[in-house]
């Protein structure tokens, strides 16, 4: 007869739960999402998001050197312009907000942590679409993959360590990979946003950016309820030269996460998104949960899914919790 086992003899004590604990979250495996508004003269509050704004030039600056002194892992730019057309001109102005505040960031931090870019034209369209249009009013794929080529050149030229094409054009992580080689760009990596659903979740990210979309983006971002076209979308990057893939929304497709994590050569991340951050700061704010224990428990979760990476609007304030 064998002993009888008892599990909660290592719960005991938190000396004893931090020896045997499974999963581990450390601020170099966070990254921070960063806002950057053309024109502000001052930080915009994002209403939806709580604690959370649209920085200025000036501000963007101290807000990444204090998260990178706190040690985040990176950081994720966005770009919102003044002005917008109908192929997203200011993406590739080399003087246009996201490449500008790229150049003062590689200025300011050089090396010391990965500066981040999101290579995709939403912001900076007229349409809010991810894509150039073509006559009948949809997004045309290849048109598109020559202006995204054209956006990572000039990302990479201002100063991103990683290119973060979230568009999911067909073959956007090739056409990108041959341009910044071709330019002699070929230590400038891609993090691809490899399966991004079309989520309901996105809500309070159209309000940061200032979204020009009327309608969806269902022809082009995943079905919710598709999980094998993930891989399938995962299988290509990886093949068309992704250094990193990338799972978005994170909290209800931690299904894909663990099939990414469990299938990828190459480290996942995943995109602990606005709405689901607004759900948390929202009930936490009515007292329905404890804020801090919640945040703590929603980025575990998706680290013992498997994500290698996390990015998240609380990375710089976690990575302060953390020791």
């Amino acid at each position: 007869m064998f002993p009888e086992h008892r599990p909660r003899r290592l719960r005991s004590t938190p000396a004893m739960r931090r020896m045997v604990s499974e999963t581990t979250l450390r601020p170099r495996q966070l990254i921070l999402p960063l806002f950057v508004a053309e024109g502000a003269s001052e930080p915009r509050p994002i209403s939806s998001m709580p604690g959370v704004v649209q920085h200025t030039r000036e501000t963007v600056r101290k807000t990444a050197a204090d998260a990178v002194e706190a040690g985040v892992g990176g950081l994720m730019l966005f770009g919102v312009p003044e002005t917008r057309d109908a192929t997203g001109s200011a993406a590739t102005d080399a003087d246009g907000i996201l490449n500008a505040t790229l150049r003062d960031l590689r200025s300011d931090l050089g090396d010391d942590t990965v500066l981040m870019a999101d290579t995709c034209l939403d912001e900076f369209t007229d349409h809010g679409h991810c894509g150039v249009l073509d006559s009948a009013g949809a997004v045309d794929n290849d048109a598109t993959l020559e202006r995204y080529a054209e956006m990572a050149l000039a990302q990479a030229e201002a100063g991103a360590h990683l290119l973060g094409p979230s568009g999911m054009m067909d073959g956007q992580v090739g056409v990108i990979r041959r341009a910044l080689d071709d330019a002699g760009y070929s230590e400038t990596g891609i993090l691809a946003y490899s399966a991004k659903y079309a989520s309901a979740f996105y809500g309070p990210f159209r309000e940061a950016v200032d979204s020009q979309l009327r309608g969806d983006r269902k022809t082009y971002q995943q079905d919710p309820a598709n999980a094998r076209e993930a891989l399938r979308e995962i299988e290509l990057d990886i093949a068309e030269g992704a250094d990193i893939v990338m799972v978005k929304p994170a909290l209800a497709y931690l299904d894909i996460v663990k099939a990414a994590a469990e299938v990828s050569p190459v480290p996942v991340a995943a995109y602990n998104i606005s709405g689901e951050y607004s759900m948390v700061e929202g009930a936490a704010a009515n007292g329905w949960i404890d804020r801090e224990r919640t945040i703590l428990e929603v980025l575990t979760s998706i680290r013992r899914a498997g994500a290698d990476l996390v990015l998240t609007y609380w990375a710089a304030e976690v990575a302060g919790w953390l020791d």
